[in-house]
């Protein structure tokens, strides 16, 4: 099996701001005019957008929001758990791996506008996924979440937030 400094290297992966490393690899030339994209939206957008993700145990993304739904694929390495908080409170876990017997997906679905954080739990594990954004991710639609303000608004998640915001 290939370590998490294999993918880093052969992928080109550089780090990211809410934790791990990836790549953009897709970047539709179709553009959404502003006018045709919710209030959410700064201004137009590509279609969709692709990249590569890795974390490794130890790392995690922290929770954040963008207006788009993200779709998260698995590539490689141990099941990434993802943390999705939808606007009512309610917290989905899904594992992205390749254990399908145990509730495993190969993809999942992040809906536009919810918080989500991810990580890899398996000790001394790495994750590498792919993420694909449609409207296309653009960093000005970037929410990284304030600790206290997420605790906030959703108490009953005060551990799991703590542990996955800076």
């Amino acid at each position: 099996m290939n370590s998490a400094a294999y993918f880093i290297e052969k992928l080109g992966l550089t780090l990211h701001v809410e934790g791990g490393a990836f790549k953009e690899t897709y970047r539709s030339d179709m553009v959404i005019p502003k006018e045709a994209l919710s209030n959410d939206f700064k201004d137009s957008r590509n279609a969709s957008t692709a990249i590569y993700f890795l974390l490794s145990f130890g790392q995690f993304s922290a929770f954040h929001k963008i207006p788009s739904d993200e779709i998260w694929h698995f590539y490689a390495g141990q099941t990434l758990t993802i943390y999705e908080i939808e606007n009512n409170g309610n917290l989905i876990t899904h594992k992205l791996g390749i254990d399908l017997e145990n509730g495993e997906t190969f993809q999942c679905l992040i809906k536009a506008g919810n918080w989500f954080a991810s990580r890899c739990e398996i000790t001394n594990g790495f994750s590498l996924v792919g993420c694909t954004v449609s409207p296309g991710f653009d960093f000005s639609d970037f929410e990284l979440a304030n600790k206290n303000e997420l605790c906030q608004v959703f108490p009953s998640l005060v551990n799991l937030i703590s542990e996955m915001t800076y």
